[in-house]
């Protein structure tokens, strides 16, 4: 069986990710629930930190958050490390909250992952792998911020997700 490939196309250019349906079927299952039903088209990476990671997913360019379905629990127990480029289900402080936001690791960030079965050390759960466009992942890395109390992290310039 051959994984699922995903085209992320942005403002910015395009990454290709592979997913991992076996390690993480709740994970895979989900986001891909979110892409057929066009929920990314338009939506922003609105939480970029230099050298940690770029988040999207869950707001529209006005910056309105999105409806998601409802949370699932947390795959952060299947061995798949938050290294560069990885793939991961974004989560509030409860850990099974992962709903429609994801982010893309932007260095290998092992503090991410499982540690023990309480929310705070629970981790983030990898599902796929950006194949092709890390340096378009870089790119989006090293956007300018433009800080304010709702968005802390919020590039200057909006990298929109098209589909």
């Amino acid at each position: 069986m051959t994984n699922p490939n995903v085209l992320i196309e942005t403002n910015e250019g395009d990454l290709l990710v592979e997913l991992y349906p076996e390690a993480a079927p709740l994970s895979v299952a989900n986001f891909l629930r979110y892409v057929e039903e066009e929920h990314y088209d338009e939506t922003v990476f609105h939480r970029i930190v230099r050298g940690f990671v770029i988040q999207g997913g869950g707001y529209t360019r006005r910056y309105e958050k999105k409806s998601p379905h409802d949370p699932i629990a947390n795959e952060a127990t299947n061995g798949l490390s938050n290294k560069i480029g990885s793939l991961a289900m974004a989560r509030g402080s409860e850990k099974d909250s992962a709903s429609d936001q994801f982010f893309i690791n932007a260095a290998d960030n092992p503090e991410l992952d499982h540690e023990d079965d309480s929310d705070e050390g629970y981790g983030y759960a990898v599902f796929g792998q950006v194949i092709e466009g890390m340096n378009i992942v870089k790119k989006i890395n090293w956007k300018v911020i433009e800080a304010n109390d709702e968005f802390p992290e919020k590039p200057r310039d909006t990298v929109v997700i098209l589909s």
